[in-house]
């Protein structure tokens, strides 16, 4: 991949659709959460328009702090999981990435105040209209070893989620998918927790 990469969403939209692209601006993946479900149900395309699904995430079950978001081909073959760290993750969010058998990559946020003050002032009237632009919070995506692999960092926006990911060492083709695979859906749990 030709990094770095873009992640986008619009921060109010009925059901979730994210856009990632590289440094070219070349669409990488385009992301639709299913609304109103129960367990999530995620769908990651080749294109916008939907035509051609590249990959599932679907959650083990509902409503779970310690959920395991299980990545799939389209003909359904295992490629992974992530799964948050529950009681870790309540101030300083915490996951891990699963090859299947064993633990393989860990995210973990860099500075937890980044997000409190950004879900707590996003909910006050016109001061939370902009706190896109004053708070950002980043996480660091790591290999089990402890060597970081990518910085995914909030990028200021309006009415929109951005974030920036950064590689910071050269990864194998499956440990750079498991990993965008990861970061997607983490993103989308935090989106959700504020």
């Amino acid at each position: 991949m030709n990094y770095p990469l873009q992640l986008s969403f619009k921060v109010v939209a009925l059901s979730q659709k994210m856009r990632v692209t590289d440094a070219t601006g070349a669409l990488v993946c385009f992301v639709k959460q299913k609304a109103f479900k129960l367990k999530e149900d995620v769908t990651v395309f080749a294109d916008e328009a939907m035509t051609e699904p590249l990959y599932k995430i679907n959650a083990d079950r509902v409503f779970d702090w310690s959920a395991k978001y299980h990545f799939r081909n389209p003909d359904g073959s295992p490629i992974g999981f992530i799964q948050r760290e529950g009681r870790k993750s309540l101030w300083k969010a915490s996951y891990k990435i699963n090859d299947g058998t064993t633990e393989v990559m860990n995210i973990k946020e860099e500075n937890p105040w980044a997000k409190f003050f950004d879900a707590f002032l996003g909910e006050l009237p016109i001061v939370g209209m902009f706190t896109g632009y004053l708070f950002h919070p980043s996480y660091i995506l790591s290999h089990t070893d402890g060597t970081p692999l990518i910085r995914i960092k909030k990028q200021p926006a309006f009415f929109e989620g951005k974030f920036n990911i950064e590689a910071l060492t050269e990864m194998t083709p499956e440990d750079e998918l498991r990993s965008l695979l990861g970061l997607m859906m983490m993103v989308l749990i935090e989106r959700s927790r504020g």
